[in-house]
């Protein structure tokens, strides 16, 4: 009869499933040297400012290409002074972006061949460029902000894993669901190492609208992978716990989500979320985020009668 799998040992901890930075990826090894492969879903992923500098390293070099090209003609282009360097790339320039201002001008069959390709060239990156920059520009993101810490406190007298989200923006996501899993590795006793991820139950897993901020909680009874654990045997684990946030956004009408994760060391025991709903001097509701990543511990009494 087959035998249980065991928890790896601490000394064999895995990195993070979920890094806390966004740009930051597990690194892949023994895959295939293709660098031209998806070029297009690589400048998607990458920070504006890197993208940024790519498209101002490919605009120089587009010209200083060109510009050599017709500096090798010779005295090709009407107006520039022979030889000038500078006079060609400002020419590349001009004709790269179809400026036509008019004073210089190509004025031999090999700069006029010169001048059909680079404009060819202009359009084709000019179209290209501005599909890139509108497909990021465009692309629907979730600004959903995760509680630091998670907590695991009584909660109608059983222990509760509970964490904080909030809708960063002046809108709402409808249909919002929550997907929590924890991912922890484990060793066979044919000694085979694996990462096995195990769902956890969520009290109430959608929320038909998310405008303000919502706490998503988990019974941990004896159907949870987290029974029977404690602070101390769970900082001996390299559990890592997995959330996924998925909705539409009411105002782009395209699904957005978001991810977080949270390691023992980010899960405080016999604590509670500070309380962010509060009432202004009118009398109104109104959320305080000041207090969002907030807690306090537990009283004693609270803690002993669970």
């Amino acid at each position: 009869m087959p035998q249980p799998t065991v928890p790896l040992q601490p000394a064999l901890r895995r990195v993070r499933v979920i890094p806390r930075e966004p740009t930051r990826r597990t690194p892949l090894v023994g895959l295939p040297r293709r660098p031209l492969s998806d070029v297009y879903h690589y400048l998607l992923t990458v920070p504006w400012s890197r993208l940024m500098l790519f498209v101002v390293l490919l605009y120089v070099a587009l010209n200083t290409l060109f510009a050599a090209l017709y500096w090798l003609g010779g005295d090709c282009i009407q107006n520039a002074t022979p030889g000038s360097f500078g006079d060609c790339f400002f020419f590349s320039v001009q004709t790269l972006a179809t400026i036509g201002y008019g004073v210089m001008a190509p004025k031999t069959p090999w700069s006029h061949w010169l001048v059909t390709v680079e404009a060819f060239v202009g359009m084709l990156s000019v179209a290209m460029v501005t599909g890139l920059m509108f497909s990021k520009f465009s692309k629907p993101t979730a600004r959903v902000e995760f509680s630091k810490v998670a907590i695991i406190a009584p909660r109608n007298g059983l222990p509760t894993l509970m964490f904080r989200m909030s809708n960063q923006r002046a809108n709402q996501i409808v249909e919002a669901r929550v997907q929590v899993a924890v991912a922890m590795s484990e060793r066979t006793l044919e000694g085979e190492t694996m990462r096995r991820f195990f769902d956890l139950q969520m009290v109430r897993q959608q929320n038909i609208l998310f405008a303000l901020s919502w706490t998503a909680m988990h019974t941990i009874d004896e159907a949870s992978p987290l029974f029977g654990h404690t602070a101390a045997s769970l900082a001996e684990t390299d559990i890592e716990i997995v959330v996924s946030l998925i909705g539409m956004d009411e105002t782009m009408s395209q699904p957005v989500h978001a991810r977080f994760s949270y390691i023992p060391s980010e899960i405080r025991w016999n604590h509670r979320f500070i309380d962010i709903i509060r009432l202004d001097t009118r009398g109104a509701w109104y959320i305080d985020l000041g207090y969002f990543h907030d807690v306090e511990p537990l009283s004693a009494a609270v803690v002993g009668d669970a």
